[in-house]
């Protein structure tokens, strides 16, 4: 299956070995991770200045230098007074192309917190980040921490996006508010991850309403949750994983909704 949400930046200049002065730095929060003190302390104490590598910087076109990648070198760099570091320099970027270089320069390797990623994301007006957001808002929720009106389940949110559409991520939000209300619980990853795969392959098969209710009449979101946990892992520890957990959860959805129906109405999971 292609990408269906890939990547692209515009072809610029980038400059390779460009000394430049600590001081002369600047960093955009909406383009770049959270600054984590206690592992830029951690590095710090640690550091082996020859090691310190290329970071990534992005000179805009007013001469401003931010940094895309290397924030945390950076920041050991001003707390142990190293004067300069050594950057790989793109120009003619926006803030918007910034924050997709970041995320493209992070893919493979120190892959930023899921929640900075989508923050990142959304700055960098990436499709499947803005279509994920505009899904959430039309439920009345929001990304961050977990609680009554926030999803905190940031990655399993936008893999119901990538693989099945954001119309399949905002149906699989009203079912679980249908089910369950509006509770922490709610919002757990492995429950709207099952209930996406569900509708993302039998969607058109289904009742919105209807699932809603069998799985609310079924349990709370906690014992779904619970029961969930229980026989994924029921296989061992190799099977417990969050994708064993999700697919463990959309047989169970596929069981509650095959109850009681006749044999040519069922679904074939």
């Amino acid at each position: 299956m292609p990408k269906r949400y890939p990547y692209k930046l515009p072809e610029h200049r980038v400059e390779h070995g460009v000394e430049i002065p600590v001081g002369d730095l600047k960093t955009d929060e909406k383009a770049q991770r959270t600054l984590n003190e206690r592992r830029a302390m951690s590095i710090a104490n640690n550091l082996v200045p020859e090691a310190l590598g290329t970071i990534v910087v992005s000179q805009r076109d007013n001469g401003d230098q931010y940094i895309v990648d290397g924030m945390h070198r950076w920041h050991v760099c001003k707390l142990r007074g190293i004067p300069a570091l050594v950057a790989e320099v793109h120009h003619g970027l926006d803030q918007q192309e910034e924050a997709i270089l970041f995320l493209i320069k992070n893919r493979e390797s120190s892959k930023p917190m899921p929640l900075d990623e989508y923050k990142i994301g959304l700055t960098a007006g990436l499709p499947l980040f803005v279509d994920t957001d505009s899904a959430l808002r039309r439920r009345n929720l929001s990304m961050g921490s977990t609680g009554t009106n926030v999803v905190g389940a940031v990655a399993g949110v936008l893999r119901i996006t990538e693989l099945y559409g954001p119309e399949t991520l905002e149906r699989t939000l009203a079912v679980a508010e249908g089910a369950w209300g509006r509770t922490k619980e709610t919002w757990d990853g492995m429950l709207l991850g099952g209930i996406g795969m569900f509708l993302g392959r039998h969607g058109d098969e289904v009742d919105d309403k209807v699932l809603a209710e069998r799985l609310g009449k079924k349990d709370p979101a906690f014992r779904w949750r619970a029961n969930v946990t229980a026989v994924a892992s029921a296989g061992g520890s190799r099977h417990s994983g969050t994708g064993s957990r999700v697919s463990t959860c959309y047989q169970l959805i596929v069981g509650e909704w095959d109850k009681g129906r006749r044999k040519g109405s069922r679904i074939a999971a």
